[in-house]
């Protein structure tokens, strides 16, 4: 049985010292002339000539919790994606797993499809994009929440906040992707990256089913360097399938008859055929430990020098990584046996160590991985995969160009 609750284990997290090195203390927002049109920097134009990437070319933005990272990939002219900037997260809160409701101060987990809708030129906070929570997944699961954005000020309640300085580049990127046409840009929003050694650090968690269905979305997006189709059936996404004439996808209804494309089934079975190697390895490594995930709070207790000479609405959070710690089951047990014996309540079951470990995915149905009824969680609105963009950069924002790709998206990469 699976650990589903790390609460036990908060009387036994410590501070550690450390730093946020993403604050930027000499931007100053009040001169620049025009947020809303500012050009990128020289260095990240410099940057896309040298990776063969046009000004306007479509993006998609990763961001991963525990590491503290939001990243914008952009296409290429051979149309596969190649990262072309990294940004440290000033501040994120809650801790990891997806959000649930309103007010539980967690930031999302999931596909999410952006629009030029999105983008809140307006803001409080400098800039703003609306990640879309929730989705057609969360819907379809019952979880719920409004205005929950990307944006500046370094203060957050249940959103991804960066330093000002960080969100007029992100605005500029998005901005530019959707004056050359894209429709969608898709937000990636995972809890960490999914490696092998990752996934079985955390395979106690009470997420962890949850993070098994992202993580297919995330291994096709590694094999093809290219934003997965993301699809919801039954509850749960599915990406990069094909539906036989006829068939549609209902977010909360049964899945249509489908199948992935043979060339990616096959680069799929390869990837997790090494990453199965590697989770074995990782399983023993981590045998008869858990990891423990650190409260919002222990976070911003390895940065609360930084806030010296702000304005209480600063609020930088330190790293997960750092703040968290790997740990004993047997201490965790004997800790969790002490708090509840002192609250006059029975020690709840602790996970055994063996337990919880993702397989490999299933060749039966490639791209899709079967959903646990206690974490049900799996919807978004079809993505399309970006498509090429027109030889122009004065595309108007509301009404972007349709441009037809000119291979499927799973033959791009598969005659390489």
């Amino acid at each position: 049985m699976r650990l589903r609750s790390v609460a036990l284990l908060f009387a036994l997290a410590a501070a550690l010292a450390g730093c946020n090195d993403t604050i930027e203390s000499s931007f100053d927002p009040a001169k620049i002339s025009n947020k809303v049109e500012q050009p990128l920097p020289s260095r990240i134009l410099e940057q896309m000539r040298v990776k063969g990437m046009e000004r306007t070319a479509p993006i998609a933005i990763r961001i991963f919790k525990e590491e503290g990272v939001l990243e914008i990939w952009k296409a290429k002219t051979d149309n596969r994606f190649d990262k072309i900037a990294e940004y440290s997260i000033c501040a994120w809160s809650g801790r990891l797993g997806p959000k649930v409701k309103e007010g539980d101060r967690q930031a999302p987990e999931g596909f999410y499809p952006l629009t030029p809708y999105n983008l809140q030129p307006n803001s409080k906070y400098f800039l703003a994009i609306n990640t879309g929570y929730p989705n057609r997944f969360d819907q379809a699961n019952g979880r719920n929440g409004s205005n929950l954005m990307i944006h500046g000020a370094c203060s957050s309640s249940g959103c991804y906040s960066m330093t000002d300085a960080q969100i007029l580049e992100i605005y500029a990127f998005a901005r530019d992707a959707f004056k050359g046409g894209q429709k969608n840009i898709q937000l990636q929003a995972f809890p960490f990256r999914m490696t092998a050694d990752n996934m079985a650090r955390h395979s106690h968690s009470e997420h962890y089913d949850f993070w098994k269905e992202l993580k297919v979305g995330y291994d096709n997006f590694e094999v093809t360097k290219r934003p997965p189709e993301v699809n919801v059936c039954e509850k749960k996404y599915v990406f990069n399938q094909q539906v036989e004439t006829g068939g549609a996808f209902n977010a909360a209804g049964a899945c249509p008859v489908m199948s992935t494309p043979p060339q990616l089934s096959a680069a799929l079975a390869s990837y997790q055929s090494a990453y199965a190697r590697d989770f074995d390895k990782a399983q023993k490594k981590y045998d008869g430990k858990m990891w423990y995930d650190p409260t919002e709070a222990e976070r911003k207790a390895l940065v609360a020098n930084l806030r010296k000479g702000h304005d209480l609405a600063f609020a930088p959070t330190g790293s997960a990584l750092k703040a968290g710690k790997l740990m004993s089951i047997k201490d965790v047990e004997r800790a969790a046996a002490m708090s509840k014996a002192a609250a006059g309540a029975p020690a709840p079951a602790v996970a055994d160590a063996k337990m919880g470990r993702l397989a490999p995915q299933s060749t039966a149905a490639p791209g899709v991985l079967p959903l646990a009824a206690a974490d049900a969680s799996t919807a978004v609105n079809a993505l399309p995969v970006p498509q090429p963009n027109p030889r122009t950069e004065t595309a108007a924002i509301t009404e972007p160009a349709s441009i037809a790709r000119k291979k499927p998206f799973w033959k791009v990469w598969a005659t390489e």
